[in-house]
């Protein structure tokens, strides 16, 4: 297995894990559990993003493309009608 395939099952792997303490910690009613979890859970993202960098550094990986202002002020403007909406 290629150095970069590794780079980016870690990523991947790391992505996925973070999906799954966002849904436990807001599942979890047990502050110390949650506390646990959330401070785990940064330390995965400063590991993730620490990663992504180095992979970003030897071309490992390619980010999307970065998105328009325009784009960006049509997706919080979607958001929040239906935060607004889902709230009410």
């Amino acid at each position: 297995m290629q150095e970069k395939d590794m780079v980016n099952d870690v990523l991947s792997t790391t992505k996925a894990s973070l999906g799954s303490y966002a849904k436990a910690i807001s599942e979890t009613s047990n502050q110390q559990l949650r506390s646990t979890l959330q401070q785990i859970r940064n330390q995965d993202e400063q590991f993730q993003y620490q990663l992504y960098q180095v992979a970003s550094q030897k071309n490992y990986y390619k980010p999307a493309q970065m998105a328009s202002d325009q784009e960006i002020s049509q997706i919080k403007q979607e958001f929040s009608q239906s935060t607004a909406t889902t709230i009410m």
